[in-house]
């Protein structure tokens, strides 16, 4: 990996042909900033019936493309172009390693059994092959890192982290929620582990991919891993969040490549003040829902020629926040505080809503 060079991988969710796998790595064996192929030989869905991979079929279609690939990089002058799949069991370690696959991929599933993850690094033992953990569904950085720390036990000495987004409750904007903060921690605690983002997974849908992979970038992520398909449209597994070899050159074409701040000197400091800034901004997103709700209320409460100030309620909510607030360790004083000020602007909203002077909630 070039310094201040993101590092690419991109490639189809899902190997379904040896036509469709040949026209994607020739695509990609010509878009010389991609350094890997993804694809995927073990697709085993959320529930039965769908179609789950072509299995060890794919590893030889996987070889067979490579010399295309080889060929492409020699006459361009370029690296070698490498290629990776996911593993989920023993046996698949076996197989990737007769075929030639040069990493393999730990899913998000996998990654949340440990119990999984050590029959899958005993495997892996003594392959030298690198091998990248995707986080596991749930916002957990202790998991995610004890997967790499598993790796790292069994002498595996080239590990790297992709993260995937989050399965989180009223997840609306993505498939899986950034929460940009656990992979800014995992940097923080294991700042030697290189750290890939995995845009199509969080977005499920191809229009905020290019968005998300520069914040990727600007939170100093070492490269993204991206779904490229030569006919997005018609693919078996994820159809909609992949993109097409064009559309690939034209996201990295956008990339801004943003040089970090050269004032902090400490790194452990610059991450932290990174998490500060996203959490902030997750405040401002909560406290900006929490007035559009404030606006409804105003409506229903004019429908129903209610007053605006209702002195129990307030009362009683107080007391909740603050009672809720000590219980995980913040001062009373300052809840109290915090929902003041919220509470003034919510009576502030609710009023110009219903347009009158009324103090309250």
């Amino acid at each position: 990996m070039s310094k201040g060079v993101p590092y690419i991988v991109a490639g189809p969710c899902s190997v379904e042909s040896h036509q469709q796998l040949g026209a994607a790595v020739e695509a990609l064996a010509r878009e010389r900033r991609v350094n890997m192929v993804r694809c995927g030989a073990w697709k085993p869905r959320t529930r039965p019936g769908g179609f789950e991979g072509c299995g060890e079929q794919a590893l030889q279609w996987i070889e067979e493309c490579r010399g295309v690939a080889d060929a492409i990089r020699h006459e361009a002058g370029g690296k070698r172009l490498l290629f990776c799949c996911e593993v989920a069991m023993p046996e698949h370690v076996e197989k990737v390693m007769s075929h030639g696959i040069d990493a393999v991929w730990i899913g998000a599933r996998s990654t949340a059994s440990p119990f999984v993850v050590q029959e899958l690094t005993e495997a892996l033992r003594g392959t030298g092959l690198r091998v990248m953990v995707k986080n596991a569904p749930s916002p957990d950085v202790r998991l995610w890192m004890g997967a790499i720390e598993r790796c790292q036990q069994v002498g595996l000495d080239d590990v790297w982290a992709v993260h995937r987004g989050f399965d989180v409750f009223r997840n609306d904007a993505y498939r899986n929620n950034p929460l940009w903060e656990v992979p800014i921690e995992l940097r923080r605690q294991m700042p030697e582990v290189p750290i890939l983002c995995d845009p199509s997974h969080i977005a499920g849908r191809r229009e905020p991919i290019a968005a998300l992979s520069q914040t990727a970038m600007d939170l100093g992520f070492d490269g993204l891993m991206i779904e490229t398909h030569p006919h997005p449209d018609e693919a078996l597994t994820d159809a909609g969040q992949q993109l097409t070899p064009e559309a690939l050159s034209l996201l990295l074409d956008g990339i801004v490549l943003r040089s970090t701040d050269s004032v902090v000197a400490d790194e452990e400091l610059r991450l932290l003040r990174e998490q500060i800034d996203h959490l902030d901004s997750r405040l401002l997103q909560l406290l900006a829902a929490r007035f559009d709700v404030s606006r409804q209320i105003a409506r229903v409460k004019a429908q129903g020629n209610l007053a605006v100030f209702q002195p129990k309620r307030w009362d009683a909510m107080l007391r909740h926040r603050i009672e809720t607030g000590q219980e995980i360790g913040l001062d009373e004083r300052f809840v109290k505080g915090i929902f003041e000020k919220i509470h003034a602007e919510s009576v502030r909203v609710q009023e110009e809503k219903i347009g009158d002077k009324q103090h309250i909630e």
